[in-house]
């Protein structure tokens, strides 16, 4: 991650510090083109308050989780401008600017917030623009690690060209401004469409043991090398409930969602899990929990759930 300042004193002890804990972290590393980043990472929505709008009740906790999630060795931490808006990109540079070396920052692009709260589609190449250099300016880099194009919408993937969307965004990454390109909320034409005009190195789409419709396309991606990061791993604003679940988890002596981060990393190597939390105990019980043990029993209940 370039910062536009960064004493190398600093950002050397810091990504010292960060690649010696991140051995320890569940899943171990996995490359986002030339990005090594922990399969384990950080989604920051949680940050903004409610309803991912405004600013955190708690803006010191807030900071305090963003330094625990480089203290544990995660140096994958997915963002987007439109959290709050400009909130959680915000509260990243205030916590961790200047940025290790080893720590690369997700963003997205392609929504924006209305007063109500909702979702409007920013896609124009001029909306895209502005949204690329706002997040540039509010992370406080120079160049973006990687940007997803967010298409679709509240109610998921919708079928159309994002040739115009996406073509934007080639001609940012052409110009320096970005290094990496994915799509989120996608549907698997239109990744092909995607890859068809340039290189992209992630998929993020809504994922988690009860939503299981990528399936078939998440083994495509491990084939192409391409990740696979699913929003919602935990069910999202509607918790993930089941009976096999729970049992499951009550054989281990763990919390279920702790079974259900473990279980998507060992759906498949291209997985890369962003849970979310305000909390920094909340956080530690999610690395925790995604390093359980699971059987070949455990697996075969807990793959009934999605199908």
């Amino acid at each position: 991650m370039r910062s536009t300042s960064h004493p190398d004193d600093a950002r050397t002890l810091a990504g010292s510090a960060s690649l010696a804990s991140s051995a320890s972290l569940p899943g171990g590393t996995w490359m986002l083109g030339d990005l090594t980043v922990t399969r384990f990472g950080y989604g920051a929505m949680q940050l903004a308050g409610p309803q991912v709008m405004g600013p955190p009740a708690d803006h010191d906790g807030a900071l305090a989780v963003l330094r625990e999630v480089v203290e544990l060795g995660i140096t994958h931490i997915d963002t987007s401008d439109a959290y709050g808006p400009r909130i959680t990109n915000r509260l990243i540079r205030e916590a961790l600017h200047p940025y290790p070396e080893s720590l690369h920052i997700v963003t997205k692009v392609g929504a924006t917030r209305d007063q109500q709260g909702g979702w409007p589609p920013a896609r124009k190449p001029d909306d895209l623009r502005r949204a690329v250099h706002e997040n540039l300016e509010n992370l406080g880099v120079e160049v973006l690690d990687l940007v997803n194009l967010r298409l679709g919408n509240a109610e998921g993937p919708q079928p159309g060209s994002l040739a115009e969307p996406f073509e934007t965004l080639v001609d940012l990454q052409r110009q320096g401004l970005i290094r990496h390109l994915g799509v989120s909320t996608a549907t698997a034409q239109q990744i092909a469409e995607a890859q068809a005009i340039a290189p992209i190195v992630c998929v993020q789409n809504m994922y988690n043991l009860a939503f299981r419709q990528d399936d078939e396309l998440i083994d495509t991606l491990a084939e192409q090398g391409i990740a696979y990061v699913p929003y919602f791993p935990l069910g999202g604003f509607s918790p993930l409930q089941s009976a096999a679940l729970s049992a499951v988890a009550a054989r281990l002596a763990a919390t279920p969602m702790s079974v259900a981060l473990a279980w998507l990393l060992r759906r498949s190597p291209n997985i890369l899990l962003i849970p979310g939390t305000s909390s920094v105990a909340h956080l530690r019980e999610n690395v925790a929990g995604a390093g359980l043990s699971l059987s070949d029993e455990d697996l075969a209940d807990l793959d009934k759930i999605g199908r």
